[in-house]
Order: structure tokens, then sequence, then C-alpha cells
């Protein structure tokens, strides 16, 4: 097996061979110049945002994280003002409260367009992600499963228009005089 292998390494190194005879650290310094050109390529295509602009997924990111702000001031209320347990014992009402005020200040950076909020969600999103493997490895019905990959889905496709998003709220805004 190991001879049908060889050449396939012998045709590599007379590849390299014809390619200029370049240094490990030459090849790796023009592929680091590629790629440069490449991502000056790509942030030369972005607009800035406008004043007052909010990207679609910052919206969206925006109303899903108000909605669980709210889940959590409400369940804060619920756990300060009534006998409710969970499993015997009575929730700790700080730890709610401090998320509760947590997903509020992202909420209102989001919907501000700051560049800070939006990292903080994107990795709460990670955490979803990550979370939702977890959960889709342990899930033992097929309810349980496609829900997770629902969140999974979701998740994933949020984060993955946050990026440019990120990308575009970072920007400084150029002058066109």
């Amino acid at each position: 097996m190991s001879e049908s292998r060889l050449p396939v390494a012998e045709e590599r190194r007379k590849r390299k061979e014809r390619d200029g005879e370049l240094t490990p650290r030459e090849r790796m310094q023009r592929g680091y110049a590629q790629a440069e050109e490449r991502n000056r390529e790509v942030r030369e295509s972005l607009q800035p945002l406008a004043e007052g602009e909010r990207p679609v997924a910052v919206t969206v990111a925006a109303v899903i994280s108000a909605l669980i702000a709210a889940v959590f001031w409400a369940s804060a209320g619920v756990a300060a003002f009534t006998d409710t347990t969970v499993d015997g014992q009575e929730p700790a009402v700080v730890p709610i409260v401090a998320f509760a005020v947590l997903m509020t200040m992202m909420t209102w950076g989001m919907w501000r367009a700051r560049y800070w909020a939006v990292l903080g969600f994107q990795m709460l999103l990670v955490l979803f992600l990550l979370a939702g493997m977890g959960g889709l490895v342990s899930a033992t019905t097929v309810v349980q499963a496609l829900s997770t990959g629902l969140l999974l889905v979701l998740s994933g496709v949020l984060f993955f228009f946050m990026v440019k998003a990120m990308a575009r709220i970072q920007m400084p805004n150029r002058r066109t005089d």
C-alpha cells in the first residue's frame, strides 16, 4: 500500500521544484499576502452604516434579546413574589435579575448598533450552538431532535448574518470630499 503512495509524493516534490524553489517561509509570506489582498477587497466593498441605520440581522437579534430579557424579568418577578419552588428549592433571584439586566443592556446596545452588544450576542449564540450540539447528541425523541436541530439552524444562520453586520458597524465613516 505504501508503494502506491510513493509516486504521489514524488509528483508533489517535482511540482514544488517547478514552482520556483520557494522556502517554506516565502510560501507562507506569499499566502499571507494573497489573503490580505482578498481581505482588503472585501473591506473596500463594505458600505459603512448610515446615521441611525441598523442591519436587519442586528434588528432581529435585538428583538430576540428583548424577548429573552422579558422572560428573565418575568421569572425574577415570579421568583421574588411567589412561593415557587424548583426541585424543592426556592430559585435565587439575584442571578436571574443579573442576567435580565445584562440582556436588557445588550438589547439597548444592539438597537443602537453598538459593536460590543453585537459581539456579546454572538457569544451567546455560540453558547446556544454548543448547548444545541450537546442536546442533539442526548435527544431521546424525534421532537427533541427536531427542535434542537431547529435551534442549531436558526442560531447558526443568525450568527452567519451578524458577521457582516459587525464588519459594517465597526467601519469608520469614509469621507467623500
